[in-house]
């Protein structure tokens, strides 16, 4: 009861914030407003996403892909700070202390799918360097994603790679940039090298290759966190060519490869099995290749992309032997994982007015993953096709986007028949959801929306129990409501000042459910909101606040309790000070709520209360010089300290303790 009095005051304080404000703006229609703070708030759309352009990726300083999106309201992670055994939670779906990921977030890079499904105690799979990318966006809950996935119940997150143009400017010749940065915290040394080459305006080139090195990390009591050392490299290759009369077409062809080797490692990189798994030497590879076509033609009919990708990614593994009692871990530390997805997507954007202004893309994807099987993750082929349509009407004051698609999958084993099931599998789904948005004619904004995906069977479904339940053939469905409001506006207390915010109330109702064990529904609800404001004097402030709570059924028990993979109450607030283009100093604060909805344990008979997390607040402060003159002209210097105060503290959903002090120095030059 205390948390949902929390969030209904959360609420109704946010919509007392955002609804006095129409009547200090203007009744015209505004400009868009552009706040000059870290991040910008979305206002224009019912979706809840947030994009991290390449200057945030640049300040933040990150060291894996969670680190560099755990800024996100709604966004959680289980551990983070390396590679392997961390997690990425979005409205309480995603990672767990079993596996890395459960299915309901999307990861792509460059349109590609990244990943495999349950791979047991490895964590989410994502090894890739967060200096390959300049944007990043996040998309929460399931409205706005019916173009790129089904399934997609906690959210997505899609990277775009950079390009050389961004170092060029779209001028013939050759740039370049190398990035050194150093971090005190596991003495972490990080070397980022990126040639452009551009030989004429429609032709250019990208090469770029990151180091990473970081050694174990000592919590805020100087013991050491539980989290291995890790070497990580990365390459990018990438072209483009650019053709036609009219330079309406253009094709692009990227290569983009990363590989971590593991020697002597524990299994189990969640740390929860007590050394009980043994160790292992394991080589970590990911590769992705794309292909992308373009043509955008003076037709406000046709503006068309095709992109194929094939994504894959190796997991060698052989066990240390004597590394576990009686060798009880052999079977897991000698299982080699191996997964392969291509996918080609066509996608066409038609604009045109009829009843109302449309922007309607419509699109199809071949979807072809293989895996090899391991003694822990069942192999074989899991093939889909699928038909998708959204289209943005605005009509007068109103957008209405409704979206459909629908999927078919074929589901084939190369395990063996357990019992008379078989070992092929035909399921498909419809799904799709509708939004609604009014903009006044002040700067503020209403929006609803609702939709129904559904999780369609994966291959680890393939058990006794999944066969003897018809999990192959059952769909986890989910339903997900949001209701919200956004101002943007300028001029309102200070001339020249900005201010942006936005605020997502939701919920999302999952039934059928087949990958936790034992639980058969979910119910999750909460409110997100973000915020901005900038002054002309380069003062700014962002803030975002994150509320939730839910709740699962457990069919052995009949009833309702806490859901277990619910994320803390958390609220960031950063204040930054720009001096012109050369100096930026900012401060961040990171306050999260005591988790205290945990369900108690019982075993052997004896039941104990369920563990708690305390509350806290880090703080971090980062500052960034750009000089524009002189023998330094083209040279960025930053440091940052992240836990400035170094606190000793596990976070919700986390495995391990967080990571001290860490004191991070970055020189980058530009040439």
């Amino acid at each position: 009861m205390a948390a949902c009095s929390r969030m209904r005051a959360a609420l109704l304080g946010s919509a007392a914030f955002l609804f006095p404000i129409q009547s200090l703006a203007q009744d015209t229609l505004l400009a868009p407003i552009i706040v000059e703070s870290k991040r910008e708030v979305a206002t224009d759309t019912a979706a809840p996403v947030t994009t991290i352009d390449q200057r945030e990726i640049d300040d933040r300083q990150a060291g894996t892909i969670a680190e560099l999106i755990d800024s996100v309201p709604g966004v959680t992670l289980m551990n983070g700070s390396t590679p392997s055994g961390s997690g990425i939670n979005i409205r309480g779906f995603g990672a767990n202390g079993t596996y890395g990921t459960d299915g309901m977030v999307l990861i792509q890079v460059d349109g590609a799918t990244q990943g495999a499904e349950e791979l047991y105690r490895l964590g989410t799979q994502l090894y890739t360097d967060p200096a390959l990318y300049k944007e990043v966006e996040v998309g929460r809950g399931t409205v706005g994603s019916f173009e790129y996935g089904s399934g997609v119940i906690g959210g997505r997150v899609q990277l775009r790679t950079k390009d050389a143009s961004d170092f060029t400017g779209g001028v013939p010749g050759w740039a370049g940039r190398q990035t050194l940065e150093f971090g005190s915290n596991g003495d972490g040394i990080t070397s980022s090298s990126i040639l452009a080459w551009q030989p004429t305006e429609d032709l250019e080139f990208l090469g770029q290759y990151v180091w990473r090195d970081q050694d174990r990390q000592d919590d805020g009591d100087g013991n050491w966190t539980g989290g291995e050392a890790f070497t990580l490299r990365s390459a990018l290759l990438k072209g483009k060519y650019t053709f036609g009369a009219a330079k309406d077409q253009a094709v692009t062809l990227s290569w983009n490869d990363s590989d971590t080797p593991e020697r002597d490692v524990p299994y189990d990189m969640m740390g929860l099995g007590a050394g009980s798994f043994g160790n292992v030497d394991r080589d970590v590879k990911m590769q992705t290749a794309i292909l992308l076509y373009e043509w955008d033609p003076a037709s406000a009919l046709i503006d068309l992309e095709a992109n194929l990708s094939r994504s894959r990614q190796k997991i060698d593994s052989t066990y240390i032997l004597g590394s576990s009692p009686n060798d009880q871990g052999m079977a897991l530390g000698d299982a080699d994982h191996d997964t392969t997805t291509t996918k080609l997507t066509v996608k066409n954007t038609a604009r045109f007015a009829a009843g109302g202004d449309h922007t309607l893309r419509t699109g199809f994807e071949v979807i072809d993953r293989d895996r090899v099987s391991a003694s822990s993750a069942p192999g074989g082929t899991d093939k889909r096709f699928a038909l998708f349509a959204v289209d943005d009407v605005e009509i007068g004051r109103w957008t209405i986007s409704p979206s459909l698609r629908y999927e078919t999958q074929k589901l084939e084993t190369s395990e063996a028949a357990i019992g008379t099931f078989g070992t092929e599998f035909d399921n498909d789904a419809l799904m799709g959801g509708i939004s609604a948005r009014y903009a006044f004619d002040n700067g503020v904004a209403v929006f609803a929306s609702v939709a129904h995906t559904e999780l369609l069977p994966i291959l680890d479904d393939y058990t006794a129990a999944g066969l003897a339940n018809g999990w192959m053939n059952q769909s986890q469905a989910a339903r997900s409501w949001e209701l919200g409001a956004s101002y943007g506006g300028g001029d309102l207390f200070a001339a020249g000042d900005a201010f942006a915010i936005k605020g997502n109330l939701y919920r999302t109702d999952i039934r059928d459910m087949t990958t936790y064990s034992g639980i058969e529904q979910v119910e999750m609800k909460g409110l997100e909101l973000e915020a901005a404001y900038s002054l002309e004097s380069g003062f700014y402030t962002d803030l975002n606040l994150n509320i939730t709570e839910g709740d699962q059924f457990v069919t052995a028990q009949g009833d309702w309790n806490y859901w277990s993979n619910a994320a803390a109450d958390r609220l960031r607030l950063t204040v930054g000070q720009r001096f012109g283009d050369e100096l930026d100093l900012s401060w961040e604060a990171v306050a999260n709520a005591r988790f205290d909805r945990v369900n108690p344990t019982t075993f052997m008979g004896v039941t104990t209360p369920g563990v708690e997390t305390p509350g806290g607040v880090v703080h971090n402060i980062r500052a960034s010089y750009t000089p524009q003159s002189g023998v330094l002209a083209g040279t960025e210097l930053r440091l940052g300290v992240e836990n400035l105060f170094d606190r000793d503290y596990r976070p919700r959903l986390a495995t391990r303790d967080a990571a001290g002090r860490n004191i991070k120095f970055t020189i980058a030059k530009a040439f």
